[in-house]
């Protein structure tokens, strides 16, 4: 009876023990990868709020739950930039996103070894001073840009106003991706044989002087898709609206702010597009050195209808109000 009782608990003690390593082993399994994503905006305004929200928006749809983010933004002080950036590389982040040209800069000094995803950068081999081999960096480094067709955007401008005589370039010489548009925006405006003058602020505290300047000779005024110019439309609008010079913008936040009309991509599908490319970094474990950067589709005409109103613009058809 004894043997029989010692049988059975030994039995009993190897079936618990069995019990306890294929517990062991099904929570392994079951344990789920999760991803901690770092987020640097360079400063808040429609169009980069738009692009992380699409990023993020992007990043949910695919994984849910396993997906946390720290996101924060740098409210246009590239020291702030720093301190984001490094705090993110310091806390051993999956992946960056760097939303816009400052932050993928800063990103891409600060590590070699945690894929790094731009969005809203205009051109990336300006940003990163490297040449794309077809279409990658090579490097721990792509995402997405925000450039709309500037040859369609300079026809925009003589569409509207055929009788143009000279268009003041108003841009941030602080960005760089800002002074590559105004370089394409020139070459396209001398092919077609109108006069442009450049008018260069430094930050958002020459913004209106700078603008009082062009008003006073230009007769139409074109803005990149300018970070500083977009934190600023209201300064901008203050200046043009009473002078009566029209502003055709690089995106639909500037037009809304102070533009009558745009050729613009949308910054959220823009985000969506990176944030899809994240989900194949994180999971599917693609290589980022050898992704190809993804460019926006479909732009479209927009116009500010007050403005518009306003300053006695008439647009054609074809054109959507904002």
């Amino acid at each position: 009876m004894k043997t029989i009782r010692k049988i059975t608990c030994i039995a009993l003690v190897l079936c618990l023990a069995m019990a306890a390593v294929f517990a062991g082993g099904n929570a392994e399994t079951s344990a789920k990868k999760t991803y901690k994503v770092g987020i640097c905006q360079f400063v808040q305004h429609v169009a980069l709020d738009s692009a992380t929200q699409g990023f993020m928006d992007a990043l949910k749809d695919a994984l849910g739950n396993d997906v946390t983010f720290d996101n924060q933004n740098a409210s246009g002080d590239m020291s702030t930039v720093t301190t984001i950036v490094n705090s993110l590389v310091s806390n051993k982040v999956d992946l960056i996103l760097a939303n816009a040209t400052p932050p993928l800069q800063v990103a891409a000094a600060a590590t070699g070894d945690i894929p790094i995803l731009g969005t809203s950068v205009t051109d990336y081999e300006t940003a990163l001073d490297l040449k794309l081999t077809n279409g990658a960096t090579g490097i721990n480094i792509s995402g997405a840009s925000d450039l709309a067709p500037l040859d369609k955007q300079a026809e925009m401008i003589t569409e509207l106003f055929p009788n143009v005589k000279n268009v003041g370039l108003l841009y941030c010489s602080a960005e760089p991706n800002s002074v590559f548009q105004i370089t394409q925006m020139e070459s396209y405006l001398d092919k077609m044989g109108v006069k442009h003058t450049r008018y260069a602020f430094t930050d958002s505290n020459d913004v209106a002087s700078v603008t009082a300047a062009a008003c006073e000779s230009a007769d139409v005024i074109y803005i990149p898709t300018d970070n500083t110019a977009a934190s600023c439309t209201e300064s901008i609008r203050n200046v043009v609206e009473p002078a009566k010079v029209p502003v055709v913008a690089g995106e639909e936040g500037i037009c809304k702010g102070c533009g009558v009309a745009t050729l613009t991509i949308s910054y959220y599908d823009l985000g969506y597009t990176t944030g899809k490319m994240a989900v194949d970094v994180l999971k599917n474990g693609a290589d980022i050195s050898k992704m190809a950067i993804q460019y926006a589709a479909n732009p479209i005409k927009e116009y500010n209808a007050e403005l518009c109103a306003i300053l006695g613009v008439n647009v054609p058809s074809d054109y959507t109000a904002i």
